[in-house]
């Protein structure tokens, strides 16, 4: 069907009727009681929740199960009842073409009607008045971040269902990969009795297939099998559009909130209010392209992601050996980005490779892609159209919307706003090399005998550091028998044995319960005072190195030890400590790094002071923002200090330690004094009061015999870890 330009407005307008009608679907009469009817399910989630908090865990597991189904059910009705409704008003559209002047008018209307009306009727039937209403931004959020299964992995655990918890587990885990207690939990349901395989599987991976396919395609082209990866970006171009499609026809048939009211001295008019309603659905429309391309429970969207896989496939195809399914391809991609010169000189290529200068038959672009770019094109018009002249907010979703179709008087806001996404797509590389943290590797390193063993450019990397010889082997082995007397299983992890890996025991000691401990009587005062004076050596080596313009803080001091579990590591895949970063949270996807909680967004400079060596793994290794690709390698030792600023540029994690016991002194400071280690502070307070008649003690002690003292030390810090368990138990040391 062909609109007549000239009756452009009374389209538009006829398309208030159609969107008011939905809006007011649940005015519609009908039957006076809601029996049967699909419920609202933001108010079924909120009252799961309250049961949750209430510990009615039978009640919660219901209601929360019932909220995801029912939205399940809302979404599906909405499509069955678009389908249904697609030929009403069939007529009166088919004389649209033919009829003229007011016939026209009263035609176009009556197709409008009819359509909002069988809608109106089948949603009706099948969704409680209150159900059809649209649901808050926050309750949106929460199903989009699938907290219902975080509650519902806690309410299954607690009704000693493990085999939903783990599955509830498993699908909150794949939208929030950086969860790093529910990872913990899901490596303990794998080993419990009678949690099968099975439950590991995403619930929601119906609406995610087309990532599925998108890890799949990329996991083929890295091994070279260039024909499955072929097969696979084609079924996810495939699945892309339909989800597409599928989150076009929600947003059609879903209630649509009705244009503010802007009070009596507004000049809106019917015109203005039907334009600004149908502009929203246009918007709406157009915002798949980001929902789609947004992985579950990421923040940004992956820019240019059609078009990415249209390229990902041409190139597989024509490695594969088909030229002229590349060549389709390849031409559809060109309907993006008509005049790239890369992709022109390929057809080019992809022509001769089929013996000829000329197009080949059978290979015009895909219909499927034609109508897609088609339709968002005409969509985009009418959208700027309407921020030109009714004072429409749009941001435009794609990368490769054509100049001509933005209105002139637009234009200069559009290339400088397009810029902006180029230059920071551009910045993406250059990012891993650019370190605004104010610290400027290279300065002296003041203590004799320590040496720098590898830089910045034998590191690959900005502000990175390690230095030798900032130990002895006799004070690595104090300290190492400190961990042994006093070190606490979970401390500084809230508790919790592994919460990297199950394959591994973590046990920490902080300066201050150190400092206790030694005050006690319960450790020598000596390994104390050792443990916090190493912390004072490191931070006057790092800001002499890093030439801090500033001063510096201890913003936490650790001592850890990570044991591999005897038998627990056949087959072992996982990392004893994933790549992240210390002061943002980390998204490989899009090589964004967030500064917000629970990331410690205050720390500027990291440590880690090696104490041994006498294990397998457990090698530090940084990498760039995808957190795949690594950039180099740190094997510990003792007395080896590794220093580098906390911020993104410095992506790093653990290697698996797959036998012995590793330990480290981690640090980490800070440029704020605010955020100062105030447990260092009342450690190095203590000092200075007690420090004397610890010493006198301590004396005595010796004696005495120290043998005697140094086994009485270690039977009673066993009791006196019970003790103390959970007195330092925040998560300073989560990331």
């Amino acid at each position: 069907m062909a609109l007549h330009s000239n009756r452009l407005s009374v389209y538009v307008a006829s398309l208030i009727v159609f969107l008011t009608l939905l809006s007011f679907i649940s005015a519609a009469p009908g039957s006076s009681s809601s029996l049967g009817l699909l419920q609202p399910y933001d108010f079924l989630y909120y009252s799961g929740v309250r049961s949750y908090f209430n510990e009615e865990w039978s009640k919660t597991a219901e209601l929360l199960e019932k909220s995801i189904s029912t939205k399940e059910s809302l979404f599906r009705i909405r499509r069955q009842c678009y389908d249904d409704c697609t030929k009403a008003g069939g007529d009166a559209l088919s004389k649209l073409d033919s009829e003229d002047g007011d016939l026209w008018d009263l035609w176009a209307l009556d197709w409008v009607q009819q359509k909002a009306e069988c809608l109106r009727f089948c949603m009706g039937q099948s969704v409680s008045p209150a159900g059809l209403l649209p649901v808050s931004s926050d309750i949106e959020y929460e199903f989009a971040t699938r907290n219902p299964y975080n509650f519902l992995q806690v309410t299954y655990y607690k009704l000693e269902k493990m085999q939903k918890a783990a599955s509830a587990a498993h699908t909150f885990f794949v939208a929030n990969p950086s969860h790093l207690e529910m990872r913990n939990n899901i490596e303990k349901y794998r080993r419990m009795e009678g949690v099968t395989e099975e439950a590991f599987q995403d619930r929601e991976a119906e609406n995610e297939k087309h990532w599925v396919l998108y890890d799949a395609a990329l996991q083929f082209e890295a091994s070279s099998d260039w024909a499955q990866a072929a097969q696979k970006w084609r079924e996810c171009v495939n699945e892309t559009l339909r989800q597409t499609e599928e989150c076009r026809v929600q947003c059609k048939v879903a209630s649509q909130r009705l244009p503010e009211d802007r009070g009596v001295d507004s000049v809106d008019g019917v015109f203005e209010k039907a334009a600004a309603l149908s502009l929203s659905l246009l918007s709406c429309q157009q915002s798949c392209v980001t929902q789609v391309a947004t992985r579950p429970g990421r923040i940004s969207s992956q820019e240019d992601f059609l078009p990415t896989q249209l390229e990902h496939l041409h190139i597989a195809q024509f490695k594969a050996g088909d030229i002229r399914g590349a060549v389709q391809t390849l031409r559809s991609l060109l309907l993006f980005y008509p005049s790239d010169t890369d992709s022109l000189d390929n057809l080019q290529l992809y022509y001769e490779t089929l013996g000829g200068d000329s197009e080949p038959q059978g290979t015009q672009p895909a219909q499927e892609i034609v109508r897609y770019v088609s339709l968002s094109l005409q969509e985009k018009k009418l959208l700027y159209f309407g921020m030109e002249n009714l004072d429409f907010t749009f941001t435009d979703p794609d990368l490769w919307t054509p100049e001509d179709v933005v209105p002139e008087s637009l234009r200069e806001i559009w290339r400088a706003e397009k810029e902006k996404i180029n230059e920071k797509m551009k910045e993406g590389e250059k990012q891993e090399e650019v370190d605004d943290s104010g610290f400027y590797a290279g300065g002296p390193v003041p203590q004799v005998g320590v040496t720098i063993t590898m830089d910045d450019e034998i590191l690959n990397g900005t502000n990175r550091v390690v230095l030798d010889g900032v130990m002895t082997q006799k004070e690595c082995d104090t300290i190492l028998q400190l961990a042994t007397a006093a070190a606490s299983a979970g401390d500084g992890y809230r508790g919790r044995r592994s919460p990297h890996t199950p394959h591994e025991t973590f046990e920490g000691l902080t300066v201050l319960r150190a400092v206790k401990l030694a005050q006690d009587g319960l450790v020598n005062q000596s390994d104390a005072k050792l443990l916090l004076e190493l912390g004072d050596r490191v931070i006057n080596l790092l800001h002499s190195y890093f030439r801090s313009p500033s001063g510096l803080f201890f913003s936490f001091t650790h001592l850890v030890c990570r044991s591999a579990i005897t038998g627990d590591q056949e087959g072992r895949l996982d990392l004893s400590h994933p790549v992240h970063v210390d002061n943002c949270l980390l998204e490989p996807a899009t090589r964004q790094c967030w500064r917000e909680p629970p990331a410690f967004t205050h720390r500027d400079l990291s440590a880690i002071l090696y104490l041994n060596d006498d294990f397998d793994g457990g090698e530090l290794f940084f990498t760039n923002r995808d957190a795949k690709t690594v950039t180099a390698r740190v094997k510990p030792s003792c007395g080896r200090l590794v220093g580098f600023s906390s911020g993104p540029v410095n992506p790093h994690g653990v290697t698996a330690v797959t036998s012995g016991r590793r330990c480290a002194l981690a640090l980490w400071f800070t440029k704020e004094k605010l955020y100062r280690d105030m447990e260092r502070e009342e450690a190095e307070a203590m000092w200075a009061t007690d420090g004397q008649s610890m010493e006198k003690k301590e004396d005595k002690t010796d004696k005495e015999g120290s043998a005697t003292a140094s086994r009485s030390g270690r039977r009673q810090g066993g009791k006196e870890k019970n003790k103390e368990r959970n007195i330092v138990t925040g998560g300073k040391d989560e990331l």
